[in-house]
């Protein structure tokens, strides 16, 4: 509360005159409050509503590189096919990713398949692949 009196001080010198000035500037107070949350409200909505995820990213901790298959479906039953390569260190990502369950192989550059598995894609993810 301090902080925000404080701020307001700077951003609206006024304080220092009658108290009409004050009410005035304590309306205007309030309106740059309320456009500030209404801005915060409407930015975080559409993310929640979005049928996609933005960013699913693969690290590699293992001394070798790795190949990382996603296999899955999206909502209108199409197949989704997405393969990275991912060097030694290295973090590779995939974009704009249909939310929904998908399969994953980690394949060594042996062609070994490492791991094998289902995971549910809701939200950006970081997945890091290292030795168990």
């Amino acid at each position: 509360m301090k902080t925000l009196f404080c701020l307001l001080i700077i951003i609206f010198p006024s304080f220092s005159y009658p108290q009409s000035d004050l009410d005035k500037t304590l309306k205007a107070g309030e309106l740059l409050l309320g456009g500030l949350s209404i801005l915060k409200v409407a930015k975080t909505d559409p993310k929640k509503d979005s049928r996609t995820i933005e960013s699913v990213c693969v690290k590699n901790k293992l001394a070798e590189k790795i190949t990382f298959r996603l296999e899955g479906k999206d909502s209108q039953d199409n197949d989704i096919k997405k393969e990275m390569v991912v060097q030694n260190d290295g973090k590779e990502c995939v974009f704009n990713l249909p939310k929904g369950i998908y399969t994953y192989e980690v394949v060594l550059a042996s062609k070994d398949i490492y791991k094998r598995g289902e995971y549910k894609f809701e939200d950006d993810v970081i997945i890091t692949i290292k030795k168990e």
